[in-house]
């Protein structure tokens, strides 16, 4: 059985005594609240200092819990505002589709899935919340890719690697991946990730109109395409749903 850090079990219990206690500690109320060395206690503070996860008054030298604390907060709570606000909206456009459809987030160089609708019919399917998937051959991946300039340098700084042989991996191509996507408002993959796969996605932004996320339909090629192209009413279905998530989120019409 793995053992656990203990250095990091003590950085969680000092964060959690500063969250639930007083607004502003002393190095001394912490060091003994925790059964610590004032040096070990100061150690972890400056450490958690550091990354901004606490914070110092200048006055007083107490401690409080920082900036970047809330900030990781308001990012775990947006993602769940985000699928809260596309319930029902995802739901009608797996109806309308009749596909499974995905709601993703930029995470850890990839694609996080945080919210997957079954397609409706009664094949047997799995359920891919949490799933991860690459930022450079997927319709999701794709938008984010387009629209946010984060997931756009995290594609830069990885190695663009093939799935099937339709999988664009030259780095000048997929730039123009990109400008085609944002030209037209979606993105899509037609086995580039999986063989007899087709998906296409649009993104969703938020009231700063910042993207924040993407929605997008995904199943085998002789459904979603057309003698070889994609369904242009599956295209206006899922770009009306992400715009749908957008206002709900504050955007105003886009």
């Amino acid at each position: 059985m793995a053992r656990n850090i203990q250095s990091l079990e003590r950085a969680a219990a000092m964060l959690r005594l500063l969250a639930g206690g007083e607004r502003r500690l002393g190095l001394s109320d912490i060091a003994s609240s925790l059964g610590l060395a004032k040096g070990t206690a100061h150690g972890i503070l400056r450490t958690l200092q550091h990354e901004g996860f606490v914070e110092q008054d200048a006055a007083s030298g107490r401690y409080q819990l920082g900036a970047e604390l809330l900030r990781l907060g308001t990012t775990y709570l947006d993602v769940h505002e985000l699928r809260a606000r596309a319930l029902v909206w995802t739901d009608d456009l797996a109806r309308s589709s009749g596909e499974s459809v995905y709601l993703g987030v930029l995470h850890q160089r990839g694609v996080l899935i945080v919210h997957h609708v079954f397609r409706p019919d009664d094949s047997r399917q799995v359920l891919e919340i949490g799933a991860m998937q690459p930022l450079h051959s997927t319709a999701l991946g794709k938008v984010l890719t387009a629209y946010d300039p984060v997931a756009h340098s995290e594609v830069l700084e990885t190695e663009l690697k093939a799935f099937t042989d339709r999988t664009v991996c030259a780095r000048e191509e997929f730039e123009g991946v990109l400008d085609l996507t944002r030209a037209r408002g979606y993105a899509a993959d037609v086995e580039e990730t999986w063989t007899g796969v087709a998906s296409l996605a649009a993104p969703i932004h938020d009231r700063r109109r910042m993207p924040v996320g993407a929605v997008g339909v995904t199943g085998a090629v002789e459904r979603v395409c057309r003698d070889g192209e994609l369904r242009p009413e599956l295209i206006a279905a899922v770009r009306d749903c992400a715009r749908a998530v957008s206002r709900d989120l504050g955007a105003g019409r886009f």
